[in-house]
């Protein structure tokens, strides 16, 4: 196993002084190279140093123009401090440079998201989850927007699909039962909540929601 592979090992295995050192290593052995810069700026998100992250990524892109990957990092970066105009800007440019990938297009729907921009959002959610058609929490996401955007049976489509994948996503379900309410169908919302509840006790959405058809239905 060469050095970056190695490194990069250490780093999923949460051993970061051990990676760093490795990482280190191989960019004063080749100070030209911007995977070094990229894998490092990566090593300090998952140490939580946004600043010198920063700086290991634009390293990179200085060396090396077209380095997807390393404004892949940058959107990434920038969606962690919640600047998500400038996280937007560099993970489009990582697509525009082929980084055509479902975690790409996930970020770029959250980055929309979370600027209340459903509709842009839900093209690059969809793509994401047809790119990763297992992935749960893209479907999911995918599944939320659509029942934002009011697009009802298409969203209950999208989250019927993500309970098959991890029966165990209580939000999931909890959508599901909001959905139920809304197509006038208490008990199967009942059953919903109940499982989301089971699933995440302390869902407090969930619960509200079980009180409220409980109540609903012992009033009929």
């Amino acid at each position: 196993m060469d050095n970056n592979k190695k490194a990069i090992q250490l780093m999923k295995q949460n051993k970061y002084e051990e990676a760093a050192k490795l990482f280190n290593d191989l960019i004063e052995e080749n100070p030209q190279d911007p995977i070094g810069y990229i894998n490092f700026g990566n090593l300090l998100m998952h140490m939580n140093d946004p600043d010198r992250a920063e700086r290991f990524f634009m390293k990179a892109i200085q060396l090396d123009s077209e380095a997807a990957t390393a404004y892949y990092g940058l959107g990434n970066l920038y969606f962690e401090l919640e600047n998500y105009k400038k996280a937007q800007e560099y993970l489009l440019k990582a697509v525009e440079l082929g980084l055509e990938e479902g975690d790409t297009f996930f970020m770029l729907g959250l980055a929309h998201l979370n600027q209340e921009q459903p509709k842009p959002a839900l093209a690059y959610l969809l793509r994401a989850s047809e790119i990763d058609p297992n992935d749960s929490e893209k479907l999911f996401q995918y599944g939320l927007t659509l029942a934002k955007l009011e697009h009802i049976q298409a969203a209950k489509d999208a989250l019927e699909k993500v309970v098959v994948l991890d029966n165990n996503h209580s939000d999931a379900h909890y959508n599901l039962g909001i959905i139920s309410l809304y197509e006038e169908q208490a008990n199967k919302a009942l059953d919903y909540f109940t499982t989301a509840l089971e699933l995440q006790p302390d869902h407090v959405l969930a619960a509200n929601g079980k009180a409220q058809v409980e109540q609903l239905l012992n009033g009929q």
